[in-house]
């Protein structure tokens, strides 16, 4: 699944040994040696790594976890992997037990032992010779175990996280979590997460000039609520000997009006994917799926730092086509690299020869980074060329989804599209500045052959702190990170975002419109699955020899189920 460093979630419950943990706690503090003794309440990252949790139930097996603890205080439990990066102090469990009682947002309480108790009793009674490491109230106060630097590999075992090209839609709990979660299942054959999310939105046009009420009408008409999205469905693996993984999800389309509508038309499949892994370290993916370009495009729309992707993006590039995907990483995932065929008429109604055939590629390039949870700088190249059986037509609302097309080329007739796309990104810790150049050129003889071109550059600052982590299978950075819920006692996450995009569709004999977009938003992530959202734009558009202006906002609330 997708390796990204988010916080973890308590075991449900107090642990059955949380008695005997106490006791092992007590003995263990009362003959470590002071000398061993170490603060760690002063600020720094612990990391202890590959450790095993004992199971709560007798048919469930132990589960290996990472644990974070920042200043005394259990930030992180997971099974996934944490970056060594993060910490300050690396120490390797390999593989020995943990007693504790592990609830996140508080001081850390465990030990981490070299026998299991549950079978052999002399493990309690001689505390001494068996407690490996001990921390209590955040402090650690025992270890015999080798201390790694945060930049050299431990024992720990990696695991192959989530192998696909594209991320998922959304993001996946991968905290600690009982294996008897409802959403969860673990078979023999096929095991799998059930993931649903939905958006509500409230949109409200506040100005516009004259000539837009010439070129619109009056915008305030499209004010409106409405659901924005429901999508759910499941990713999961079908365990073969090197697992594939699957990806399901639909969204309905009988809420696209608002609220009171009353189509009740079918499901509509929203992804539908094989991810499969070939030898060489390269991954096939197969199915309904992003085409592999520009990186806001590949990452998910419910976690980018404003609400709705550039007008350059939605108006120059697909968001799903049906096709084939083959990816790798290079150079210790510095380089990564991925190039796919597809075409919209496979299994749709005609044929497929009726469609345009789509090659689309990217490369991207890490030049720096410092840690992947400090900085990383990335460039990028994609490329995508359309042999256009099909009229092409780049059109878009002004990043708002209830209303007019403000720029639209109409369909025109070519021989081909070749579009290009630059990109660079740049994190450091809770900052971040990202932006991509478009170029598109038709080969339309009858349109004067026309190019089109757009770009967007955005910046964000997450206030609390937290730092978005940057998946390098992708190239492509992951949600925001809620260290403390609203339900841990904490005030969430709260970033704040501005970007500017411009879109030129006027060219040759086309008429499509200059439109530039000034977005400013400010988001709450109360915690990982409930959200507020708000962003305001600026709109000014050339287009039918008139210049006019628009000003809106747009509020969105989240809930994904967790």
């Amino acid at each position: 699944m997708e390796p990204a460093p988010l916080p973890g979630r308590p075991a449900s419950g107090p642990h059955p040994f949380r008695v005997g943990a106490v006791l092992i706690l007590v003995a263990a503090l009362l003959t470590a040696p002071p000398a061993v003794a170490a603060a760690s309440k002063d600020g720094r990252r612990v990391l202890v790594r590959n450790v095993r949790l004992a199971a709560t139930q007798p048919d469930e097996e132990d589960v290996a976890i990472n644990l974070l603890v920042t200043g005394g205080v259990l930030e992180i439990v997971t099974r996934d992997e944490i970056p060594p990066e993060e910490a300050d102090t690396v120490v390797d469990c390999r593989g020995n037990i943990l007693l504790g009682v592990l609830e996140v947002g508080k001081p850390a309480n465990f030990v981490v032992l070299d026998g299991d108790p549950r079978t052999d009793m002399s493990v309690l009674l001689d505390t001494k010779s068996h407690t490996l490491l001990a921390v209590r109230d955040g402090v650690l106060v025992r270890n015999t175990l080798p201390v790694a630097s945060p930049f050299e590999p431990t024992t720990t075992k990696k695991k192959s996280g989530w192998i696909g090209y594209t991320p998922p839609p959304l993001a996946l709990p991968i905290a600690y979590r009982p294996s008897q979660h409802w959403n969860q299942w673990e078979g023999r054959a096929v095991s799998g997460l059930f993931i649903g999310a939905m958006a509500l939105d409230r949109q409200n046009w506040v100005a516009q000039d004259g000539d837009s009420l010439h070129l619109f009408g009056n915008l305030r008409e499209y004010d409106s609520g409405e659901i924005r999205a429901i999508r759910f469905g499941s990713i999961g693996t079908l365990n073969f000997e090197k697992p594939w993984v699957y990806t399901l999800f639909l969204t309905s389309r009988a809420f696209d009006r608002g609220f009171d509508a009353s189509d009740t038309s079918a499901l509509k499949v929203y992804d539908m994917r094989l991810d499969i892994p070939l030898p060489r370290r390269l991954t096939l993916s197969v199915g309904k799926q992003k085409e592999p370009i520009s990186m806001e495009r590949l990452e998910g729309g419910f976690y980018l730092p404003l609400l709705e992707r550039p007008v350059t993006l939605d108006a120059m590039l697909p968001a799903r086509n049906v096709g084939v995907t083959v990816s790798r990483t290079e150079l210790d995932d510095r380089l990564t690299w991925a190039a796919g065929v597809s075409n919209s008429g496979i299994g749709a109604s005609g044929s497929p020869s009726d469609f345009s055939n789509v090659l689309t590629g990217r490369v991207t390039w890490v030049p720096w980074s410092r840690g992947e949870s400090t900085e990383v700088a990335l460039v990028g190249l994609g490329v995508r060329y359309s042999d256009a059986k099909e009229p092409v037509r780049y059109a878009a609302e002004p990043e708002f989804k209830q209303g007019p097309l403000f720029v639209d080329t109409g369909p025109i007739d070519a021989r081909n599209a070749l579009t290009l796309d630059l990109e660079g990104s740049w994190r450091r810790g809770p900052i971040a500045v990202s932006g991509e150049f478009l170029r598109s050129r038709l080969d339309a003889p009858s349109a004067g052959d026309p190019v089109f071109s757009g770009y967007n550059v955005t910046a964000s600052w997450i206030v609390t702190g937290e730092m978005r982590p940057y998946n390098a299978r992708s190239a492509t950075f992951g949600p925001v990170p809620v260290s403390r819920s609203v339900y841990q006692g904490g005030w969430g996450a709260w970033e704040l975002a501005a970007r500017y995009s411009s879109i030129d569709l006027t060219d040759g004999t086309v008429d499509g419109g200059e439109m530039g977009i000034l977005s400013l938003g400010a988001s709450w992530y109360l915690s990982s699955g409930f959200h507020l959202r708000l962003d305001y734009r600026h709109i000014t558009l050339d287009r039918n020899d008139r210049h006019s202006s628009a000003d809106g906002f747009l509020f969105r609330l989240v809930l994904l189920l967790e």
